[in-house]
């Protein structure tokens, strides 16, 4: 029996009580992101956003059509989208008397499907089984000689699997079309003096041109010009100032004042998910692309780990992205010391970095 007069006891007890809800915390947290995609393929917040006010759950349970068997589960649901910051609780009126209603917070607007920046088809492609499934064989992995926990699963890498898998190749393509329209707007608005005294650049990697194309539009002075696998850009339009070639980065680049690295074919950003003899080829190559043209350099969007140590949010999805390079590409995400070292070593003489796309910054790379 326990003596709780016993002030080390009971201290102890606690302790104990706490380290196991710490645990019970981790073994559970993938119920967050798992009731988050069933919200989504429900239509949760689409049907709120459509609402156009504060929406009951009466209301709600109405527009999604859930079975009548199942409606005692969306109250509960919805209670772990509020805790988890994606709904809110305001009041409104029903019937001439006031009640609670559920709006949309700002995480979850990004998840509307209509919102220009919808995050929406990146959480679908990043949930997909055929992506969390390699985590059931991170340990194995450890223990045999496969490159990746991806191909420890599936029998193959990641880029072989997308190029027999339509499905998945189309629903990655989406997801990073998405996430490009946001980094361009916010790019050319916040770091509009990056592109200064340009009059060329190679978008490495570009895939489909998002990023390319709001470029060339808003820099009209700007000759754009997406290079990626040929199977990636053929039949893709050319525009006035922007053209798409096919080839291969680890060959060689096309010359121009400035080369851009950031999204690349059905993966996230370029550097990441290669390892550092990989990174410093492509940047060989960069360098001899941009070679004796005044003001060239090598612009690379991409995560600079350690830059919001105050931040444990930011910290902590450092962290899962860098555990993700391991289970998917064999990568890494890099500090500002690992990225100096690249750098340095590819014969690049000097670099800036600016942390303003959240958790990506702008790095420029100068010869």
């Amino acid at each position: 029996m326990v003596d709780l007069a016993d002030g080390t006891r009971s201290q102890d007890h606690n302790q104990l009580l706490q380290a196991q809800a710490h645990i019970w915390n981790h073994i559970f947290n993938f119920i967050n992101s798992m009731s988050l995609k069933c919200a989504i393929q429900l239509g949760i917040p689409d049907a709120i956003n459509k609402h156009g006010k504060p929406m009951t759950l009466s209301d709600l349970i109405i527009a999604l059509s859930i079975h009548p068997a199942k409606t005692h589960a969306i109250p509960r649901l919805v209670r772990i989208l509020v805790h988890s910051g994606f709904l809110d609780k305001e009041k409104t009126e029903e019937n001439s008397q006031e009640t609670e209603g559920y709006v949309l917070t700002n995480a979850s607007k990004l998840l509307v499907k209509e919102h220009p920046f919808s995050l929406k088809t990146f959480l679908l492609a990043m949930l997909d089984p055929v992506l969390t499934g390699p985590w059931d064989h991170l340990t194995t992995w450890f223990l045999n000689d496969d490159p990746t926990p991806f191909q420890t699963c599936h029998g193959r890498g990641i880029w072989k699997y997308a190029g027999h898998n339509p499905e998945l190749n189309s629903s990655f393509n989406e997801a990073m079309a998405c996430d490009a329209k946001m980094v361009a707007s916010i790019l050319i608005k916040e770091c509009e003096g990056v592109f200064d005294g340009l009059k060329s650049l190679v978008d490495v990697g570009g895939g489909t041109g998002t990023v390319a194309k709001a470029l060339a539009d808003s820099f009209p002075q700007l000759d754009c010009c997406v290079f990626d696998l040929p199977h990636v850009v053929a039949g893709l339009q050319d525009g006035d100032n922007l053209k798409f070639v096919g080839g291969d980065m680890f060959e060689e680049i096309p010359p121009a004042d400035a080369i851009l690295l950031k999204a690349c074919y059905y993966i996230y950003w370029i550097m990441h998910d290669w390892h550092d003899e990989k990174c410093i080829k492509i940047l060989k190559n960069c360098k001899e692309a941009i070679k004796g043209r005044k003001g060239g350099k090598l612009i690379i969007i991409d995560m600079v780990m350690e830059t919001q140590k105050e931040d444990k949010d930011a910290t902590e999805t450092e962290l899962f992205l860098d555990m993700l390079m391991i289970v998917l590409y064999n990568g890494k995400e890099r500090n500002k010391k690992e990225w100096a070292k690249l750098f340095f070593d590819a014969g690049f003489s000097d670099f800036k970095i600016t942390p303003v796309l959240g958790l990506r910054s702008v790095v420029e790379v100068y010869p």
